[in-house]
């Protein structure tokens, strides 16, 4: 066993997950207040002093409520790329120097003997990035707030243990919703988010690249349901003869609840 991830929320009220080797603790992005984060920390026995960075995938305030806190609190290094510095430093307040971390956008860091990859994604954010993150022969890729996937993206998240992919509404329960119609636009948009069929249609092919395990993420709380969002892949799936359990793991991770800890 080398890796551990957990998420601890998925969805437009807060966005976190942790990556550890039980020596270096990650959270990738940090979109709960600190307290909130504490608390489910400890709910799987993680001290937040152990803590060894925050991963910023992008500015938007799901993704970053607790940052500055937990860094100040626990002095913790804050990694992102310019753009997304930019764009969060007015919202996380004072961050010492030390620890204010930049990372370029498709290019490998290393935090201890973690390898990581921010590969580029499509968000309405300064410079959004998924995160693929390596160690010895176990690859975790983290692949949430995109409007679509396209091949660049399938490349990097290819041999992945496992994937966290966007699920997050039913594109008929979206249209029929009550959201306003301009942020209908934006959801569907190509800078918005993915669909459980755009979603399924990715895991086809996820499938021949050698991946093991999907978990959905990110599901709208108006506009989809988890059980819909597993049947409508699962359907996508069985119609091109790949069986869940068999051909490819599949569940999914909760907006307001500790998953489980999954273990390579």
């Amino acid at each position: 066993m080398t890796m551990n991830f957990c998420s601890l929320a998925s969805g437009s009220s807060g966005n976190c997950h942790l990556i550890n080797d039980n020596e270096k603790y990650l959270l990738i992005d940090a979109g709960l207040s600190g307290k909130k984060i504490e608390t489910k920390l400890k709910e799987i026995d993680v001290d937040p002093k152990k803590l060894s960075g925050i991963l910023v995938s992008h500015e938007h305030t799901d993704h970053i409520c607790g940052v500055g806190i937990l860094s100040r609190r626990y002095n913790i290094p804050i990694y992102a790329n310019i753009g997304t510095w930019n764009g969060m430093r007015s919202k996380i307040g004072n961050i010492s120097d030390e620890n204010i971390k930049y990372f370029t956008s498709n290019e490998n860091f290393l935090i201890g003997d973690f390898h990581i990859k921010p590969y580029s994604i499509s968000h309405d954010a300064e410079d959004p990035v998924g995160f693929s993150i390596k160690k010895n022969n176990i690859k975790v890729s983290i692949t949430t707030d995109l409007g679509y996937i396209n091949e660049d993206i399938l490349e990097e998240i290819k041999d992945s243990n496992l994937v966290i992919l966007e699920s997050n509404h039913d594109e008929e329960m979206l249209k029929a919703g009550r959201y306003p119609y301009s942020l209908k636009r934006r959801v569907l948009s190509n800078v918005g988010h993915l669909s459980n069929e755009a979603a399924g249609n990715a895991i086809v092919d996820l499938v021949s690249r050698n991946v093991k395990s999907v978990l959905l993420a990110h599901l709208s709380k108006e506009n989809n349901f988890p059980e819909l969002a597993i049947a409508t892949i699962e359907g996508i799936l069985g119609s091109q003869k790949i069986t869940v359990g068999k051909d490819i793991k599949l569940d999914l991770i909760h907006r307001d609840r500790v998953s489980n800890i999954y273990q390579f």
